[in-house]
């Protein structure tokens, strides 16, 4: 049971608190322990006219239920005296909620010197006055919790309050210089941007959304940012898709609010509205998931304008990528490594008897392809939403340390996740024809869901959770302020990365590390503690961009060996943040990595020495996929994946993607993708491709058997026909 959350011995002065939020936040300070100022001028929303009845009955209601308060009904403009009010009461001044305000709607060129400057006195200047009269108190006590109370009008703007959204989005800049200059002295201050039902709202929202949007919805973030076990600080709070705490029928706690914090702001699958009603409609998709239970659902005017299922399946242009060793070291300088260690000189010094190329460069060669998704029909992208979300990567051979390389994607799969989409682009690479490896990127398009989709698939390469101990090994490395200037050079030019006024657009104090290069640095930790270096050992990656990274951070990578799989977990070191989840490596081991190093030639014959006839026939067959992709694509249009099995246990999985580009055939690569998949003994696989044994009978005799699309099996002629060359 998480332990409750009080306010005893502090005493909280809430601005406007005569009803609204303001009551909310009040009567939930007062009902925790806090000995509550209930300050309202007894207007209206226009700011005319004053009345004690509000503030006194919000007072009396605190007293009925065992509270402490005390009502102000002075301007915020006298700043002074609600302060002092709290002092005469209560003997100090611990928080401080800045929530009065009023609206003075007009279109711009109808805007008065009037109507403009009450506003701003009211919200900016009350605000200001307000804070400054407690600000000293809190120094000396080296205790204080503020917060400023913006809008979604201040953030995105809003017709015909010019007025109010000007006054709103000062409160921001205010509430994040105090931020800064109140660290030191234990002063946090944080601003809440709430969409809720209340006097100045219910004149512009519709009454059923008026009453989703209730006040008491509010207060638990509130208070939770006022309590001293918070130490947000110069925190934005509007909406995001982190975490929804509020349930149906059910009461919301700022208890709820605490454990469910890291959720909450964690923005992977945030919305980036683009305008005020965009907000509200992110905001409504929201409410309907809670008091539906369901998922959010279509959107039809998105479904109208695209149409992302006709995508899949689509194959982008051929890219070619010519590189020499030079590129390689600079990838290796830009994911970290320096001749500080000695080993490093492989992947650093073209000279070296053993240098290579790092095996995550394989997402180099790949990447454009995601520039390329504009151009896919049904696909309308829009490239300042995209992030992205999760990323595969499958080495088949070394990379060369240079040379051309051959790149087709293909749309695997687009999911529909609601507030956003998710795009699935497969890329196999070539060099001189070889297959040498394979990517997935999973790109998510930030408001570009409800279209009517899946929301799984099948082709997705999955991640896959650490398991349940301490790490067995953990690798720290600080990173340099200049890693991602760095990184950069290896293709990725965003700004974002280098430019810090682009980057404070995007809401980060400074540029940010490609999650690529964390990538990068993970992947080296694993390929140093697990591989000794060995770039033939590695077989695959796959990871969860989660949190961005600052140059200059130091990334902890933890490690859990289960066989040939590492698991890893990637985080900032000083803060505690995982940048990398669901992460893991697959490493051939040493007897197969020589192997897979080896020519074609010495690659069969190591493989028939295993005892496995059928090696040498996925051999022939990879090689007519290799001659024939686009015919056998064509024919089959599926992903067939093959378990074979000696004594009892599977012993090798090979995958026939003849679904995508030219097709491919991958060894001991993850089956999830497969439409369908056949289990069968080594001997009884020969028994089937020489013709002795009838594939039918083979399968009611329990000796091949099928999982997924059977009506799949009929076409498995296309491959296995000519028997004699198999």
């Amino acid at each position: 049971m998480s332990v409750p959350l009080t306010f005893d011995g502090r005493v909280v002065l809430v601005t406007g608190a005569g009803g609204g939020l303001g009551r909310e936040y009040a009567l939930a300070f007062g009902q925790r322990g806090a000995a509550v100022i209930v300050n309202d001028l007894g207007g209206d929303i226009k700011g005319g006219g004053r009345s004690s009845a509000a503030a006194d009955k919000v007072v009396e209601e605190i007293r009925a239920k065992g509270g402490k308060a005390v009502a102000n009904y002075d301007s915020v403009e006298d700043g002074e005296k609600l302060i002092q009010t709290a002092l005469d009461a209560f003997g100090r001044i611990d928080i401080v909620v800045n929530n009065a305000g009023i609206l003075r709607d007009r279109s711009f060129a109808r805007t008065s010197d009037v109507d403009w400057d009450l506003i701003h006195r009211v919200h900016l200047r009350g605000s200001f006055l307000v804070t400054r009269a407690a600000w000293n108190h809190m120094k000396n006590q080296k205790f204080g919790r503020i917060i400023m109370t913006s809008s979604a009008a201040g953030i995105y703007g809003n017709f015909g309050q010019a007025n109010y959204s000007a006054a709103k989005l000062g409160l921001l800049g205010l509430s994040n210089t105090l931020a800064i200059e109140g660290q030191k002295y234990n002063i946090h201050c944080n601003t809440v941007a709430p969409t809720a039902g209340s006097r100045l709202t219910e004149t512009v929202m519709p009454p059923d959304l008026v009453e989703s949007l209730k006040a008491e919805y509010v207060a638990p973030l509130v208070l939770w940012l006022c309590h001293e076990a918070c130490q947000e600080n110069g925190g934005l709070f509007e909406r995001s898709q982190g975490r929804t705490v509020r349930q149906k029928n059910k009461s919301m706690t700022p208890e709820a609010v605490r454990d469910s914090w890291n959720e909450i702001c964690d923005f992977t699958d945030a919305t980036k509205p683009a305008s005020i009603q965009e907000s509200l409609q992110t905001l409504v998709e929201v409410l309907s998931k809670v008091d539906t239970g369901r998922g959010i659902g279509a959107n039809p005017t998105g479904a109208a304008a695209t149409n992302p299922s006709a995508a899949v399946g689509q194959t982008l242009p051929e890219m070619t990528f010519s590189y020499t060793h030079m590129n390689c070291i600079l990838y290796a300088l830009g994911v970290g490594m320096s001749t500080k260690d000695p080993d490093h000189l492989r992947f650093l010094y073209e000279g070296h008897q053993e240098f290579s190329c790092l095996p995550t460069f394989g997402v180099i060669a790949a990447q454009s392809a995601m520039t390329g998704l504009g151009s896919i029909p049904g696909l309308d992208i829009d490239f300042t939403r995209l992030l992205h979300g999760e990323q595969y990567l499958e080495l088949f051979k070394p990379l060369p340390t240079s040379g051309t390389l051959t790149s087709r994607a293909t749309v695997a799969d687009v999911l529909d996740k609601g507030s956003g989409m998710i795009v699935l682009l497969d890329v196999h690479t070539y060099s001189g024809g070889e297959l040498v490896c394979y990517n997935q990127f999973s790109v998510f398009i930030v408001g570009a869901g409800g279209f009517g989709g899946e929301r799984m698939s099948q082709k997705a390469v999955v991640t896959a959770p650490p398991p349940d101990r301490p790490a067995d090994a953990v690798m720290v490395e600080e990173t340099s302020r200049d890693q991602a200037a760095l990184y950069r050079l290896s293709g990725d030019w965003n700004p974002l990365h280098i430019d810090p006024s682009f980057a404070a657009m995007g809401g980060f104090k400074s540029p940010i590390l490609h999650g690529l290069c964390s990538f990068g640095f993970a992947a080296r930790h694993v390929l140093k503690q697990y591989a000794g270096n060995d770039v033939s050992r590695f077989k695959s990656i796959k990871v969860r961009f989660v949190k961005p990274v600052y140059p200059g951070q130091s990334l902890q990578t933890e490690m859990w060996k289960e066989a040939n799989r590492i698991h890893i977990q990637c985080k900032v070191k000083e803060t505690g943040a995982v940048v990398l989840s669901g992460a893991y490596i697959d490493l051939h081991t040493a007897a197969d990595a020589s192997v897979s190093a080896g020519p074609p030639q010495a690659r069969q014959h190591s493989q028939a020495t295993d005892g496995l006839q059928s090696d040498l026939v996925f051999a022939e067959i990879g090689r007519r996929i290799r001659d024939l992709g686009e015919e056998l694509v064509k024919k089959v249009n599926a992903v067939l994946a093959w378990e074979i099995m000696k004594d009892g246990k599977r012993v090798r999985q090979w995958t026939m993607d003849l679904k995508t580009g030219r097709g491919a055939l991958l060894r001991d690569a993850d089956g999830g993708r497969a439409d369908v998949t056949f289990t069968v003994a080594d001997e009884d696989f020969m028994d089937v491709v020489m013709g002795k044994l009838n594939p039918q009978k083979a399968f009611f005799a329990g000796k091949l058997k099928v999982k997924g699309n059977i009506m799949l099996s009929q076409k498995l002629e296309a491959v296995l026909k000519d028997y004699a060359k198999l």
